[in-house]
């Protein structure tokens, strides 16, 4: 409300001036109207067209309310590669899906009903089938590596729709190639949800999770109706002419590849897995400062094959050389001993660590909190970097925890990383121990 006014306006009587502000925060408006009442007349002024105010309506249903104010910044970029990826991933679909009709006898008069029904049914169990079976197997892994579920997911999708095209190329295998594309696209759908839940909370500023979330099903219902109408133009094209199909599907299917990468290397994620966490503390370690999540992201490996290929020649990053809730039914006669000489540098902790044969295994109490598992973890990198050698290589890592873990946790908090606990796998073994006899029985 204005309160300024010529000094001829105070005296013919009151006034009063409303101001009409639009916007879905208050972070983000613009004026749209100014009323000024006197005792005779009423004047008004808009501002901005009819056309903005309704395509700023229309804006609405598919962005967060308080866009951009509500979400991270790699919301944006993420967003537009994800929807370029789902636009040729729906146009493809309509090719795959008019050669595995084809394939299964749509429009042939020798086909019969209940012949089609059961390949379906089958096609559709094995796909059940298949997710209850990678959830079993990895569902506890999929938020600590939610970049790489994602394009894994994807890929899997690729996988799926490719078999689809393939079937009708061999009718006698028919069964075995569409139940192994339903399984693929089994994975897809698992990963695909999991992950896409982890990301919308990480793009939740403004606990608007499930808006976020709303307004993504707006974004890609809109990109699947037009994958459609373009699907359905490109299939009527090709129709009949195999190498072109077989061109398109292709070029569209590298396109996806390139579009998913795109979209998974924006995320600059500020929860802390395994990897995020080593590169962090090294980098702290190395220069006393705490890098930002986008400069961690340019160094995180994203790709599903990169660990594989590390395998093969045997390199391991600093954090696969630390193993997080070992068995201690694997513990041997030696590590015993070795676990009773160094105890005492793991006084007032719920968790115990091995060093052996290069790695660091970590014993995690039964009663261990997950502020703990996330110690625990760092304590693990520090010893697994130490220089030194035998009970010096203990007692320096401890120090460093001393004096520097709290300084640590600080900076991370300060540069916007989550804190309260690790992305890992789930944690079935821990331990017990027994602090005043633990050393007598080893002796």
């Amino acid at each position: 409300m204005d309160a300024s006014h010529p000094e001829g306006e105070a005296a013919a009587g009151t006034w009063v001036t409303v101001e009409e502000w639009s916007g879905s925060s208050a972070t983000a408006l613009s004026r749209t109207a100014v009323l000024t009442a006197s005792a005779s007349s009423l004047t008004s002024h808009r501002f901005g067209s009819r056309w903005g105010r309704i395509g700023g309506r229309m804006l609405g249903a598919f962005v967060p309310e308080g866009f951009p104010g509500s979400v991270t910044p790699d919301y944006v970029p993420f967003q537009m590669w994800d929807t370029l990826q789902g636009l040729s991933t729906y146009i493809r679909t309509m090719l795959s899906t008019q050669a595995l009709l084809g394939a299964i006898g749509v429009g042939e008069q020798s086909a019969t009903v209940i012949g089609a029904t059961f390949q379906w049914f089958l096609r559709d169990l094995t796909g059940m089938l298949g997710g209850i079976l990678f959830t079993f197997y990895q569902g506890s892994n999929l938020d600590s590596n939610a970049k790489m579920w994602r394009l894994v997911a994807d890929f899997m999708n690729d996988l799926g729709m490719l078999m689809d095209l393939l079937s009708p190329l061999f009718p006698s295998s028919l069964i075995v190639i569409m139940c192994l594309g339903s399984l693929s696209r089994s994975f897809t759908g698992v990963a695909s949800g999991a992950t896409r839940a982890a990301l919308t909370q990480h793009f939740a500023l403004a606990n608007n999770a499930a808006d976020i979330s709303a307004k993504e099903g707006s974004q890609e219902t809109l990109a699947t109706m037009l994958g459609m109408g373009l699907g359905m133009l490109l299939a009527h094209i090709t129709r009949g002419h195999a190498l072109s199909v077989w061109a398109s599907f292709l070029s569209l299917t590298v396109f996806h590849m390139y579009a998913n990468y795109k979209a998974v290397q924006s995320l600059s994620l500020t929860t802390l897995n395994y990897e995020r966490a080593s590169i962090l503390l090294q980098h702290f370690k190395e220069c006393g400062e705490v890098l930002a999540p986008q400069q961690v992201s340019q160094q995180e490996h994203i790709l599903p094959f990169w660990s594989s290929w590390r395998k093969l020649i045997r390199i391991k990053l600093p954090h696969e050389r630390v193993h997080l809730g070992a068995k201690a039914s694997m513990l041997t006669h030696t590590d015993m001993l070795e676990i009773a000489k160094t105890r005492s540098h793991y006084e007032n902790t719920d968790y115990l660590l091995l060093d052996k044969e290069g790695s660091v295994h970590i014993f995690i109490h039964k009663q261990a909190t997950p502020a703990d598992v996330l110690k625990s973890f760092v304590h693990g990198l520090v010893l697994a970097h130490s220089a030194h050698n035998g009970k010096s290589k203990h007692a320096d890592a401890r120090q460093w925890m001393d004096e520097k873990y709290a300084t640590f946790i600080s900076r991370l908090q300060m540069k916007g990383y989550s804190t309260e606990r690790l992305l890992s796998h789930s944690i079935i073994w821990r331990a017990h121990w027994l602090h005043g006899q633990l050393d007598e029985k080893l002796k």
